[in-house]
């Protein structure tokens, strides 16, 4: 059968030039199936290569197509099991399970996609269940909590270009959630003084001691 061709000589998208609304179309049936089946792995490279070799707007025009798909996904809001990102096995040995993996997967799409403060979120969530948690040093434990502080690290400054972007519509919201993480951040620091433990959010709380939102 026939290639479909673009959907941009649909006469339904034309009529919706208006500037009111983005133009919708239908992705072509040949390209629509090669994203079906191709592997994950192939995937990533055929959009980097595309966003590579594309001016500007395409790296834009996705992003918004990720947020808008996270958003109505609701990928931004907090596990009801966040608790279960770590198991606080004896007393003295937490570790991160899978289900951390998942969430920080999560918060890096967010992010990645300009959705910081929603990412900042779950990452405070995060932070607050390591409290009083208790860990040997140079285990598992200790090695997830450096990519959590990294990953807080790299939300703060998507959060920074959301605001400064025009994104953040909700300024009182965006100040709640900074607070909140302020908050996980301190309390964690004060823990980990209690047990004389090394504190695990060092970079965070010096990215948090400098922003002013």
């Amino acid at each position: 059968m026939p290639v479909p061709e673009s959907s941009a000589a649909d006469p339904r998208n034309s009529a919706r030039r208006d500037g009111s609304r983005p133009v919708l179309g239908h992705v072509n049936l040949m390209v629509d199936t090669l994203i079906a089946n191709a592997n994950l792995e192939d995937l990533r490279a055929i959009v980097r290569g595309m966003l590579a070799t594309s001016p500007p707007s395409a790296a834009q025009a996705f992003t918004g197509a990720a947020r808008q798909r996270l958003q109505r996904t609701n990928a931004a809001a907090v596990p009801d099991d966040i608790a279960g990102v770590f198991d606080a096995g004896d007393g003295s040995d937490a570790a991160p399970t899978a289900a951390l993996a998942a969430v920080l997967v999560r918060t890096r799409a967010l992010y990645g996609s300009g959705l910081g403060f929603a990412s900042l979120r779950i990452l405070a969530a995060v932070v607050r269940a390591t409290v009083g948690l208790r860990w040997p040093e140079g285990g598992p434990m200790e090695d997830s909590l450096a990519l959590v502080d990294a990953d807080i690290s790299q939300a703060i400054q998507s959060a920074k270009e959301e605001r400064d972007g025009g994104r953040a519509e909700d300024v009182q919201a965006a100040r709640a959630v900074v607070q909140e993480l302020r908050e996980a951040v301190a309390e964690s620091q004060l823990d980990a003084r209690k047990w004389a433990g090394a504190f695990a959010f060092e970079r965070a709380a010096a990215s948090l001691e400098h922003w002013r939102l």
